[in-house]
């Protein structure tokens, strides 16, 4: 029969949004309704053509005497062939209709269209629709003001049933997996475990769909008009945009519309939740089968293995105990996919932040990973990530001397109670987090106001300087090899021990946190989302001297209470870890003496970089640059390290070139 086509949905969403301002409620409706129904019926057609072409395109080995490239272009040929038929016959021989930009195809994902219908609708008295529309647009936009108050209207409004707050694009795991885990907090292991497997399900099916519109076309926002060579485009595709995307996608699933972060482990947790469920149903068989697909993501976890063992003791010991087949499946890939983009990484001058860095990442080897030389000679790894028990972690030695680390600490002895009034906020008073400690801070743009007031020495003020760049090089060269590193936030911090009872302290120096993410021990999770410094992305620590008690630097689980890793601080030890809820830290009470180091935050994003830093260095070159003419007129003259009041250019006032924009002044927390 004849093949029904829908229009394209960015035309029918155009003509809606027109008849909206039109005021006509009626052909508004429609068209956004039939624009709704038009991408997802293209939506559908566009995985099943990937899916089928996937399972229908030939790889058998080739032969010895078939060249490798033959037999590899013979399959992308095969592909590409398919695609073109099977979407050639799903669109009427029209694909290219219905491609659309990138603009509204993000205004689809964020459900902008139900935005407009629920307007539409309400001026039609169609209650219900325009309740269920609002709803679901308000589920992917919690923050909408607008719709806030629309949705309080509609919950007061007479005549609106509960069952009209529906969500219209409900994800079918998510609907599953809240089911699941409302019957397991009520300890219905049954209904639980028949959820859960349900939304597991639901759940690969999802990541399925979202890997295979990873091959689809999209718009390049940073578009290349260089040409490049075939094998060159080819592993430009692979590596920049279909692996990286596909990686990507277990974040997307594992993220609740209207939800910046993702559940954390959220293929994971769930065999750990029906390891529970089925044992205490009394099924110890598929208990302990989820406790092998588990440890697939987690070997060393040992709660889990211990709980294995004792399943292996109550089934017998020649039974085996298999983890499933299809997870086994989704791991090798996804591992085999991660070493192709970390083989890109260190040959192709790619780069690659994993998305999924508290398990899958630790199983790619080591051996696939960049080999990058430490950027100093004298630089020495003390331990790493597997030393730490943990991810992307890792502690360096010798990156101050003795020497250095005592310049630096002069700054911190000079008026660092002062310096704190303007450019820090504390000046010296009792710690934000315990009545037992003093905190003390300094920035690089108030270092270099109190240098030029003569209150410190300019080389220390420059050291300083160094110092935090320096360990820039160190992170950026070992964490993101050929990416950019920008500073995010540079802070000089003392802790001091107050005179009094110290002994017995139970508080903390510094309480277990995440830098980029709101960390939430309870629900074993971590909110990406504001007032937590989101752009965050790495974390370093630059101790100065060790002559204290207590203040050891520590790391544990999701839970803030299992301790996994500490670290004792050092002159010129410097702890470098990334930024997210895979390294929970804090700082053990400082019980005697003064703690100091050179706290430093990082971030990717060019548009999240230290403003104030920049101006500081800028204002730091002046000052050489003057320091040397003055040389040039008196050889003789050796007063760099004394800062001179008539300098003119490098003062740091009103009417300087320095924004006056403050700090935050609690930026570390």
């Amino acid at each position: 029969g004849e093949i029904l086509l829908p229009p394209p949905f960015d035309s029918l969403y155009a003509d809606g949004v027109r008849a909206y301002f039109a005021q006509d409620w009626p052909r508004a409706s429609e068209l956004l309704q039939r624009s709704l129904h038009s991408y997802s019926q293209l939506q559908e057609a566009r995985r099943k053509c990937r899916s089928g072409c996937q399972k229908e395109t030939c790889f058998e080995s080739p032969s010895p005497l078939q060249p490798w490239e033959t037999s590899f272009f013979d399959r992308v040929l095969q592909r590409a062939e398919c695609l073109e038929e099977c979407l050639g016959l799903k669109l009427g021989g029209q694909p290219s209709r219905y491609r659309t930009s990138r603009v509204i195809q993000r205004e689809f994902e964020e459900r902008e269209p139900y935005n407009y219908l629920q307007i539409a609708y309400f001026k039609l008295k169609k209650l219900d629709e325009a309740v269920s529309s609002a709803h679901t647009f308000f589920v992917a936009n919690p923050r909408h003001l607008q719709m806030r108050e629309d949705m309080e209207k509609y919950q007061r409004m007479a005549g609106v049933k509960s069952e009209s707050f529906r969500d219209l694009e409900a994800q079918p795991h998510w609907v599953a997996y809240e089911a699941g885990m409302q019957h397991y907090g009520m300890d219905n292991y049954q209904q639980a475990a028949a959820k859960l497997e349900e939304s597991l399900r639901e759940a690969l099916l999802a990541l399925e769909n979202c890997r295979a519109l990873c091959e689809g076309p999209r718009e390049d926002e940073d578009k290349d008009e260089t040409q490049l060579g075939l094998y060159e485009s080819i592993a430009g595709i692979i590596k920049g945009l279909v692996l990286k995307c596909r990686q990507q996608c277990v974040l997307d699933i594992a993220t609740k519309p209207g939800r910046v972060s993702s559940t954390e482990d959220f293929i994971p947790s769930h065999f750990d939740l029906l390891q529970f469920a089925y044992d205490r149903v009394g099924n110890r068989t598929v208990a302990a089968e989820c406790a092998a697909t588990f440890l697939l993501f987690y070997p060393s976890d040992e709660k889990m293995l211990e709980r294995l063992k004792e399943y292996q003791a109550d089934l017998g010991k020649e039974i085996a105990i298999p983890a499933r087949e299809n997870i086994r499946r989704y791991v090798q890939r996804s591992c085999m996919e991660k070493k192709l983009i970390y083989y890109a990484v260190q040959h192709l001058d790619e780069t690659f932040k994993d998305p999924v860095s508290s398990y899958l990442s630790l199983k790619v080897d080591s051996s696939w990973l960049p080999c990058n030389k430490l950027p100093f000679e004298d630089l020495t790894i003390t331990m790493d990530s597997h030393q730490l028990n943990g991810t992307e972690r890792v502690v360096f030695d010798r990156v101050l001397t003795e020497s250095e680390c005592k310049d630096i600490l002069r700054l911190s002895k000079v008026r660092i109670g002062a310096a704190g009034g303007t450019g820090d906020g504390y000046r010296g008073r009792r710690s934000p987090h315990t009545p037992h400690e003093r905190f003390e801070g300094l920035t690089v743009t108030k270092a270099l106001q109190l240098a030029e007031e003569s209150s410190m020495n300019w080389k220390d003020t420059k050291l300083l300087l160094q110092a935090s760049e320096k360990s820039r090089k160190i992170v950026e060269s070992y964490f993101t090899p050929g990416k950019n590193l920008y500073f995010s936030f540079t802070h000089l911090v003392c802790r001091t021990a107050t005179d009094g009872e110290q002994e017995g302290r139970m508080d903390l120096s510094h309480p277990v946190h995440a830098d980029n993410c709101l960390l939430d021990p309870e629900g074993n999770t971590c909110w990406k989302e504001p007032p937590a410094y989101i752009h965050r992305d790495y974390s370093a620590i630059l101790y100065l001297n060790e002559d204290f008690q207590g203040g050891n630097l520590f790391f544990t689980e999701m839970d803030a209470v299992t301790l996994t890793a500490q670290v004792r601080p050092k002159c010129g030890r410097l702890v470098a870890f990334s930024s997210g809820a895979e390294n929970p830290h804090g700082v053990w009470a400082v019980t005697r003496g003064r703690r100091c180091a050179i706290a430093l935050w990082y971030t990717l994003s060019p548009e999240h970089e230290e403003q104030e830093r920049s101006q500081a260095e800028k204002l730091m070159r002046q000052k050489e640059a003057e320091q040397e003419e003055s040389h040039k007129e008196d050889p003789k003259d050796n007063s760099f390290g004394r800062a001179r009041s008539t300098s003119r250019n490098i003062k740091l006032d009103s009417n300087s070139g320095v924004k006056s924009r403050r700090l935050r002044v609690r930026d570390e927390f």
